[in-house]
């Protein structure tokens, strides 16, 4: 990277792509259980699918630094274990296995085959291996195909071979299959298409009479090479291939998938054919052809079947029927091909069927979907068609064949996975009033689409709720003995007295327990093997398992301020400054240290740690006290209560606590000091267990309000409770062990406590004013939390009212009928009665008709009612394609909507008949819209924005202000300032960014008293914009369609001359240069994130954060460039990321350096993904880079989570 840019920025993902582009089943973990491997853009990640719970879990993933094409799953012969093979765009062929005990993943083999890059001619978009896992053969679009032998070694280890060619040169390849051959030779099945002599043929004759064909290609193992064994012409609209089970399962082949037919071929069968059926319906078109887009095939003993998805989403089952001989055992021929509708389920990219009675569905749009069979539809009522009236030649015509639709009868819909993809549009705002900013945004397509609201946060599930006599000041849970497994009471504290409840079937009052119930509680131990402990102002009460009391008073004039306890130990502070340290005696009573040990000021708080596993004893005590110190005092009998180290903080602290927790520094666990300050500051740092030295401290922000902290457990893993302003949980993240603080998705809490009961093993019990909650926490892995409200079409874009928390969403969606045409269809006479059901569109999409748009304006409310107010249905074959809030001056500054309309619009060529611009009025607080008028203009316009108390819009080429009159809106001033297409706007001052579609962003000044247009500069290279935000005056951020971020800034010289005071004439005659503005545009970081940003916006992420880049992908990836602020931590991270370029080569082989700079050299941003894999380095890597760097391990992981903590989640 050249280091002489004088601006970086540091790239990290905060939420990876979740549109999954390939989905395979296996036993990856080498035991009996299918896991799932999923490919989306840059990520493998394994899901382990539950069949008792019905739920799917993350186990693992890992961004691969390169664009998966590919994945496939296969199993040498005799072995119980799943290898993955990943086609990529590295030019290289990667085999990797999962280690289930390490939780990674690990490469076994790497060949590389050709250049890097997505080509037409380097192999990796299609990739299919043997059934029985002895060859995988690689393949191209274009000409080359690679076969690699696997074997096993003397060793047991996986062997690849040298690749084998069968490249065949001017052939296109279309879908390509492994057959089933059982132990023969491996067979590969190709759709193939020469196109060798329509290249020649100037006249299309021959294009015209084109052949698609199915191609074996056999591995001959005895010869080692590949031979093109048999090719027979097929359906010239074939697009997919399914593997038929052959050897002992069934009769091999295969089934050839086109335009509405399905037709079954083997080089030794007869081929049959059964169409694919229709939807019937009043609003359907009876003469549209489906296509099959997805399927699976599925094996059971003795039998198997077929699930095909047309692109309505309808799964149709197709079975093949045997002939039978004089036994009535079925033969190796075929009789016929049957085909019956089964149910509908969202549109797929991939489908896979679980031995355990499970459907997975990789959907191409929304939520993942996770169903469970009820039956397998075969003794429905539903038309079976087959093969027996149907031509095999397909070039013969047929009558189509028709079903009805209904709703999901064989599967039933366990578990519904979020999935943002794709995301259309993203706005951050802070509309609920706390501390953190929430994101908005619309993701989806169709019926299916949402509008979603995201939210920094743990999800949490209430067990209990129950309001109490009074306001409680704390609350304890406690066991009666130590061998207890759950607790027996529940101690609440009040101003005057203590209150006891049991925990049993019900939770009721007890009053014989020995508490003290007269007087306010410090602290609750069960204390050595039977005993319990009260700690209040006056004294400390053991009370023994036969209900003796021992009564320590406090010294006269003194009363306690402070306790901690575990098990072994008792210590209290007085409120003279003392501090009286207890331990217990073999015979289980308590024994007082002789000294009091008196501090500098008054103790705030104290903490013991747990009593580690083996010892009498924990080795320290922490003290804090009001002058914003914390001191480690040693426990040791040799040197009781002596100081061992002393922190100085910035503001007194409120609550400490020690515990051991695991740590991905050292791999093991290590002992903690956690402390919250008044201030609402958290700290965590190490604490040595052997001198007590404090060291490594990490900060975080909680809230305004005195932090408290609270043991607790979740997942089987020690965590602390925070509490601030809300309730924060610090644990362990599960893959990385790396220590994250997430705030609790739940009302703001004063107290919290462990708590266990039968009913629920984990949770927690907290107070929040005068109320009792009891709750767990379930899930640790996904710290977004996501709420949905549905939408009617695609979602476009949207936009806040200035002052209400409401937003306004433009949707349309092309050849779709809108709600007029289908309510004249379903009126007509002529519908029989059957054909008039509607059924849900979000489960079954809506009706198509070609050239028809359906488009609607929602107001939606994400905050109070989370709903949909109000939907505008627009009519005349409008689509909305672009909206904006404008103020008015000319009308008192009134806010506006403005929604720009395209009439009649062809997507692809780029076609309408005209483009209209509506006004709507707000009103009641902008929860409706009123219309007011609609102007019409020659182009739909695609870019809107309110600019200087006018309306600014971008048609065509043209940039336009317009001001608003009585009956339509007012031109005010035009020009002409980019090449094609007007696609995005901006403005500060009278600067106004304009993006254009393929030649960048051009910089335009207003001249008022001249009322002109002027372009004063624009950019060096053509690019595809999609969204741009202003970062300052001078510089925009931008995203291409070819997944690109990039900054460009003015120069400074042409900056100032633009907004010089005058006419701009200046600007207007200064001499163009190369056909354009008379400057040019400097570039000052540039960035591949692998993904099409649709929306940029520079804002903070979380309280008291730093300003970010915030960028929305397609894919769902949600990302952030960070500014540095110091070039010392430039340099670090630099160096880092070079280290682990080599360290952590990534998985598929594609070089990092040459990934992030696909189309042009990465310059000025650091990838920050690729330094946070540095936690997941094996001990001994991680210590060599640091030597490298010359600071500690931990050091270097403390920085890498700090440049996340301080500015994102």
């Amino acid at each position: 990277m050249a280091t002489t840019s004088s601006m970086f920025m540091y790239s990290l993902t905060i939420q990876p792509p979740s549109a999954v582009t390939q989905a395979i089943l296996g036993q990856f973990s080498g035991t009996k259980e299918q896991q799932i491997a999923t490919a989306s853009g840059s990520r493998i990640t394994l899901h382990r699918p539950d069949p008792t719970q019905g739920k799917i879990t993350t186990i693992l993933s890992q961004d691969v630094f390169g664009i998966i094409r590919s994945l496939a799953a296969f199993r040498l012969a005799g072995s119980n274990k799943d290898y993955i093979i990943i086609g990529s765009d590295s030019g290289r062929i990667a085999i990797i296995e999962y280690v289930p005990s390490q939780n990674r993943f690990n490469r076994l083999h790497l060949e590389t085959f050709g250049k890097s890059g997505i080509r037409r001619v380097i192999p990796g978009q299609y990739l299919a291996v043997d059934p029985k896992g002895r060859a995988c053969l690689i393949a191209s679009v274009e000409k080359n195909k690679l076969v690699y032998v696997l074997n096993r070694n003397a060793q047991a280890e996986l062997t690849i071979s040298s690749p084998l060619e069968a490249h065949k040169p001017q052939t296109l390849v279309f879908a390509m299959v492994g057959l089933d051959v059982g132990y023969e030779n491996p067979v590969f099945a190709a759709l193939e298409v020469d196109y060798g002599d329509s290249d020649q043929d100037p006249t299309g004759q021959a294009y015209e009479e084109l052949e698609k064909s199915l191609v074996y290609y056999e591995l001959d193992l005895g010869l080692n090479h590949v031979v093109r064994k048999w090719t027979d012409p097929v359906d010239r609209t074939a697009t997919m291939l399914f593997q038929v089970p052959g050897g002992a399962d069934g009769p091999s082949g295969v089934l050839v998938c086109g335009e509405d037919n399905i037709t079954y071929r083997h080089s030794n069968q007869d081929a049959f054919r059964v169409p694919v059926p229709r939807r019937q319906g009043a609003t359907e078109d009876p003469q549209r052809k489906r296509f099959i887009v997805a399927g699976v095939m599925h094996k059971m003993r003795g039998a198997f079947f077929f699930l095909l998805q047309s692109e309505d989403g309808d799964l149709f089952k197709v079975t093949l029927e045997m002939v039978e001989d004089d036994n009535g055992q079925p033969t190796g021929e075929i009789k016929r091909l049957k085909i019956k509708y089964f149910d509908t389920v969202p549109l797929a990219s991939n489908l896979c069927i679980l031995k355990s009675g499970f459907l997975f569905v990789a959907s191409e749009t929304g939520n993942h979907h996770f169903y469970q069979f009820e039956k397998l539809g075969d003794d429905d009522d539903e038309t079976e068609f087959d093969s027996d009236n149907f031509p095999a030649d397909p070039t013969e015509p047929y009558t189509p064949v028709y079903f009805h639709p209904r709703t999901a009868e064989n599967v039933n819909l366990v578990e519904s996975i979020d999935s943002m993809n794709p995301v259309m549009d993203c706005k951050v705002a802070n509309l609920t009033d706390e501390d953190a900013p929430q994101i908005y945004s619309l993701c989806g397509t169709g019926a299916r689409s949402t509008f979603r609201t995201l939210k920094h946060g743990l999800e949490v599930s209430e067990i209990v709720e129950s309001e109490l006599p009074s306001i409680p000041s704390a609350v304890w849970t406690t066991k009666i003995t130590r061998n207890d497994q759950y607790d027996a009471y529940i101690i609440l504290s009040f101003t005057n007295g203590t209150l006891v409840l049991s925990i049993g079937e019900t939770v009721e009052e007890v009053t014989d327990t020995g508490f003290l119930s007269s007087a306010p509680t410090l602290a609750v131990q069960q204390l050595g093997e039977d005993a319990l402990i009260q700690v209040h102002p006056k004294g400390i009460r053991h009370i023994r398992a036969d209900r003796r009391v021992n009564e320590w008073p406090a010294p006269q004039h003194r009363s306690i301020v402070a306790a901690t306890t575990n098990e072994r130990q008792v210590a209290v502070a007085l409120s003279s400054g003392e501090i009286v340290y207890f331990e217990m005696d073999s015979d289980g009573s308590l024994a007082e240290y002789d000294e009091k040990r008196e501090m500098s000021g008054t103790v705030t708080c104290l903490s013991l740690g747990e009593v580690p596993e083996g010892r009498v004893r924990s080795q320290y005590l922490a003290v804090g006290c009001d002058d914003s110190t914390v001191r480690i005092l040693s426990l040791d009998p040799d040197s009781t209560l002596e100081n061992k180290s002393v922190q100085a903080l910035t503001s007194a602290p409120s609550a400490l606590s020690i515990m051991a927790m695991a740590d991905s520094s050292s791999g093991g666990s290590t002992l903690y000091l956690h402390i919250g300050l008044y201030s609402g500051v958290y700290l965590r740092t190490v604490l040595d267990e052997v001198t007590g030295e404090l060291s490594d401290t990490r900060t975080r922000f909680l809230g305004p309000k005195p932090a408290k902290l609270f043991r607790v457990s979740v997942k089987g893993q020690p965590a602390i409770l925070a509490l601030s302003s809300r309730p924060w949980l610090g644990y362990s993240e599960p893959q990385t062990k790396a220590f994250m603080l997430t705030p609790l998705n739940y009302v703001g809490l004063e107290w919290g406590w462990n708590f266990s009961s039968e009913q629920c093993l984990e949770g927690m019990v907290g107070i929040q004013g005068q109320n009792l909650r009891i709750f767990s926490i379930e899930k640790l892995a996904n710290n977004l939390l996501q709420e949905s409200i549905p939408l009617t079409y695609t979602p476009r874009q949207f936009v806040r009212h200035p002052d209400q928390p409401l937003f306004y969403v433009i949707e349309s969606d092309n050849n779709i009928l809108s709600p007029s045409t289908k309510t004249r269809l379903l009126n007509d006479p002529s519908v029989v009665n059957g054909d008039g059901t509607v059924l849900p569109p979000e489960d079954f999409g809506y009706s198509r008709g070609k050239g028809h748009w359906a488009s609607c304006i929602h107001v939606v409310d994400p905050v109070t009612t989370k709903e949909t107010l109000q939907q505008i249905d627009l009519e005349d074959n409008e689509a909305a394609v672009s909206i904006a809030t404008v103020s008015f001056s000319s009308q008192d500054d009134e806010t506006f909507l403005v929604v720009g309309t395209g009439k009649d619009m062809i997507v692809s060529p780029r076609s309408y008949t005209a483009g209209f611009i509506h006004v709507y009025r707000f009103q009641e607080d902008g929860k409706e819209l009123e219309f007011i008028h609609k102007t019409k203009v020659e182009e739909p316009p695609l870019a809107l924005l309110g600019f200087q108390g006018r309306l600014l819009a971008g048609i065509g080429t043209d940039l336009r202000i317009f001001d608003l009159g009585m009956k339509q809106l007012l031109r005010k001033s035009q020009a002409q300032v980019v090449p094609n297409l007007i696609v995005g706007l901006a403005t500060q001052g009278s600067r106004i960014i304009v993006s254009d579609v393929q030649e960048s962003v051009v910089y335009v000044v207003y001249k008022y008293q001249e009322n002109r247009l002027i372009p004063f500069v624009d950019d060096t290279i053509p690019r595809w914009t999609t969204c741009t935000t202003m970062v300052d005056y001078e510089t925009v951020a931008g995203g291409d369609k070819f997944g690109n971020l990039w900054l460009l800034r003015c120069p400074q010289k042409a900056s100032e001359e633009a907004d010089e005071d005058g006419s701009g004439a200046h600007l207007v005659h200064e001499r163009q240069y190369l056909q354009g503005a008379p400057n040019r545009l400097s570039l000052m970081s540039h960035f591949f994130p692998q993904d099409i940003p649709t929306s940029l916006q520079k804002t903070h992420l979380v309280a008291g954060g730093r300003d970010v880049l915030l960028w929305s992908g397609l894919q769902g990836t949600l990302g952030i460039l960070i500014p540095f602020v110091s070039r010392e931590d430039v340099d670090f991270f630099q160096t880092l990321e070079q280290h682990l370029r080599s360290e952590d080569a990534p998985l598929a082989g594609r070089d990092h350096l040459i990934y992030r700079s696909y189309y042009v050299p990465v310059k000025g941003v650091l990838d920050g993904d690729l330094c946070e894999r540095y936690a997941l380095l094996p001990n001994d890597k991680k210590q060599m880079i640091a030597g490298e760097l010359d600071r500690s391990v931990r050091e270097i992981e403390r920085k890498i989570s700090d440049m996340r903590t301080r500015v994102a989640y």
